[in-house]
């Protein structure tokens, strides 16, 4: 088990209930987000997460520029076999959102550590999606008795040397800035590009996405997740990238369930081959159909596999 620093929370401790806010002009909001709000406190600021059910935990890990609101309906079709849990990474969803955090993948990678740690969780199937894959993959390599099972969905752990000219563009300088957190486009591109068909994310289902990120202080985190996308050794964030690719075979004896969306204009299949190379007994499930948020194109077909895999690995 890895040592976490002294600031960081004790098993149940800081961990306090709380209602989400009302939001004014989202039609049916509580249908969309049925759950309690919960919050972990942290040296930066508190977390928000979910905590549904009961069971072996399911602890659902989010990327960019999403939120827990994308395991929304995974968490109530399997909420009754199990405890689902969401959290929020700082700065997005309903986690604070501080100018002062680094935003960096070794700092992600402690608070989910923390996460883990101050709720005691056991025996974890770990639910990783988009940069969830490397901050997932990173507090479980520091927390290996945790870890019982792998669901890997449209992610990477490990350096790839390719990245979509839609995203190179947000990393510019001065332009970079003004689009993903003035104009918030990477949020609003994201739920017509990441979808195989974008007609299927629905009017409200797109307005969940959005809420959280109303404004440029409230879109912080999209932007450092951008910028934290290492390309070469010479970022700050990509020899731990690197090793915890190097760690994943340490889980290999594990049961691991991989469902891709081959439509996914940035994780490619390109990466579900690398991670098939690294668990090749892993039970795929490949949707021709379906783009990046494959939650939203194929989340009945995905809960009622996954539901089978968890039965069949108890």
């Amino acid at each position: 088990m890895s040592m976490l620093a002294e600031d960081s929370a004790k098993p149940n401790e800081s961990v306090r209930p709380t209602a989400i806010p009302k939001h004014d002009g989202f039609s049916g909001w509580s249908s969309h987000y049925p759950f309690a709000s919960h919050f972990l406190d942290v040296p930066a600021g508190r977390l928000h997460y979910i905590d549904e059910g009961a069971g072996e935990p399911l602890v659902m890990v989010h990327g960019n520029p999403t939120w827990s609101f994308f395991y929304r309906h995974l968490i109530t079709g399997l909420r009754g076999q199990n405890r689902c849990l969401a959290l929020d990474h700082m700065g997005c969803g309903f986690s604070d959102k501080p100018v002062d955090f680094s935003y960096r993948l070794a700092d992600h990678v402690a608070n989910l550590e923390r996460f883990l740690v101050a709720l005691d969780l056991q025996n974890v199937t770990l639910v990783v999606h988009d940069w969830g894959g490397a901050i997932g993959m990173g507090a479980a390599l520091r927390q290996k008795e945790r870890i019982k099972r792998l669901v890997i969905l449209n992610t990477a752990a490990f350096p790839a040397d390719r990245m979509p000219w839609r995203i190179k563009v947000c990393r510019t300088p001065v332009l970079g800035p003004l689009a993903v957190r003035g104009a918030n486009l990477f949020v609003r591109a994201a739920l017509r590009m990441a979808m195989g068909d974008p007609r299927r994310m629905t009017r409200n289902n797109a307005k969940g996405y959005v809420l959280p990120y109303d404004s440029w202080k409230n879109r912080i985190a999209i932007q450092k997740f951008v910028e934290d996308i290492p390309m070469d050794s010479s970022h700050p964030s990509y020899h731990q990238l690197e090793e915890i690719g190097k760690g994943l075979q340490s889980f290999s004896s594990l049961p691991v369930f991989i469902a891709w969306g081959m439509k996914d204009f940035c994780f490619t299949p390109w990466f579900l081959e690398k991670w098939k190379s690294v668990f090749p007994d892993a039970e795929v499930h490949q949707y021709a159909k379906a783009g990046h948020y494959l939650l939203e194109e194929e989340g009945e077909d995905i809960r009622r596999k996954l539901r089978r895999f968890l039965n069949r690995n108890p």
